[in-house]
């Protein structure tokens, strides 16, 4: 006689960019094991495959694919599908800033956790009265360099990330799309644009949409109270 199966349960959340409802479930053995065996080889390809193996696997709303959903959304999925996976809670260690030395343990409750996003922010760089540059929001690649793998970013990965998340330029009568230009067009697009052209750009990475929390702590040692803001998954799972 075979073993019998084991009924695993499903929530349901919100995906933060495009409002979708969608169900899911917590991972199994089989895709932790999928995503432990990806992160010791430290291959950037095989993480991003992993991770989006067992995203995709969780999720059991059909049609919702992973690799169009933003850094933000992928990231608040693979918070709730974990803290459903392994718990609700988890134990941070917080750096108090009035010292910058003495670390005091915090329970956070990963439900707690949500997506600020900045009144200020936009995708649509203005950069005359008529032309608009469009941004995108970086790729699941971008997720597992920031979460997964511990590598020095330099000025040429800066630049290539800002490259990838071009989507379009456009004015009231013409659109020319980023998916139909080479890499080498739209570097020389972004080369001619002027140091305050470009801040809006570095404004957009800046105030992108990410995993936020706010945690009062106590320095122990100086009895002084601090306001302390996690950012990034990373910050919940170090």
């Amino acid at each position: 006689m075979p073993l019998p199966k084991i009924a695993t349960p499903s929530y349901e959340l919100t995906i933060p960019s495009n409002k979708k409802k969608i169900k899911f479930r917590p991972f199994l053995v089989k895709e932790e094991k999928i995503l432990v065996l990806a992160q010791e080889t430290e291959d950037p390809k095989q993480i991003a495959n992993a991770v989006k193996d067992v995203i995709s696997n969780c999720i059991l709303t059909r049609g919702i694919k992973v690799d169009t959903l933003s850094t933000f959304d992928i990231e608040y999925l693979f918070l709730n599908i974990r803290g459903k996976s392994v718990g609700e809670t988890v134990e941070v260690l917080i750096t108090c800033p009035d010292d910058g030395e003495t670390q005091v343990p915090v329970t956070v409750n990963l439900d707690d956790i949500q997506i600020k996003i900045p009144p200020n922010h936009t995708r649509d760089i203005r950069l005359d009265d008529s032309l608009v540059l469009r941004l995108k929001y970086p790729s699941m690649d971008e997720f597992v360099k920031t979460n997964f793998i511990n590598n020095r970013v330099n000025l040429n990965d800066t630049f290539d990330l800002i490259y990838s998340c071009i989507e379009q330029v456009f004015n009231s009568e013409e659109s020319w799309s980023a998916s139909e230009c080479t890499k080498k067009e739209i570097e020389e697009f972004i080369d001619q644009l002027s140091p305050t052209q470009f801040q809006q750009i570095e404004t957009f990475f800046d105030t992108m949409p990410k995993l936020s929390h706010e945690i009062e702590i106590t320095n122990p040692n100086t009895g002084i109270k601090s306001t302390v803001v996690l950012e990034g998954l990373s910050s919940f799972f170090a």
